[in-house]
């Protein structure tokens, strides 16, 4: 089973992530932030992936530091679970659409870290989520997992849409992408290491 359990604490969070990449959409999750718990269990509901999140963080400050904390912890549990990533599919494509919403989603398992995130949103907050943190978790979770992302609004105007979209796209195409085909003998890489 691919699965890992990573804890971070720091003066602004507390973390705690407990990840079974190969699990059946349970989930667990509170941030204190209530649009961020929905889509962390969307994300974890449509990827598959067995996940507790609990995080305790400065929200007496704002959101940011709790959001792009857990990215950091959710990228390091994925790292970790995914282990030698033998057989992996390796790279996948998401289309999600959300109502006037589609959102696409193309990453790869590749051990470099990059992130390319077009996702204009214009409320500026969902409840007690501050949107500008979408792109903070995009990017602490890719480059602590080390994958390449590319997170792409085609169309649409509703941000909560929009940002719901994002996070469905992003757990469908990692589970496509650490699904393991039996047809790929090894790492899926011509250098022998992701």
């Amino acid at each position: 089973m691919r699965k890992a359990e990573v804890k971070r604490k720091t003066a602004e969070t507390d973390i705690y992530v407990e990840l079974n990449i190969d699990g059946k959409g349970s989930y667990d999750i509170k941030t204190g932030i209530g649009f961020f718990d929905h889509m962390l269990s969307l994300f974890a509901k449509h990827g598959l992936f067995d996940l507790k999140v609990i995080a305790k963080g400065d929200l007496e400050v704002d959101t940011h530091h709790t959001v792009e904390d857990v990215g950091i912890v959710l990228g390091t549990a994925f790292l970790k679970a995914s282990g030698d990533k033998k057989s992996i599919k390796r790279f996948s494509t998401f289309y999600v659409p959300m109502d006037e919403a589609l959102v696409r989603v193309s990453l790869d398992i590749s051990g470099r870290p990059y992130l390319y995130y077009d996702l204009p949103l214009k409320a500026e907050r969902v409840g007690n989520f501050e949107t500008e943190t979408v792109e903070e978790f995009f990017r602490a979770f890719a480059y602590n997992f080390g994958i390449t992302l590319h997170v792409e609004l085609l169309h649409g105007v509703n941000t909560h849409h929009i940002v719901e979209a994002s996070f469905k796209a992003l757990g469908k195409a990692l589970d496509e992408a650490l699904k393991i085909d039996e047809r790929i003998d090894g790492i899926p890489s011509t250098k022998g290491i992701l």
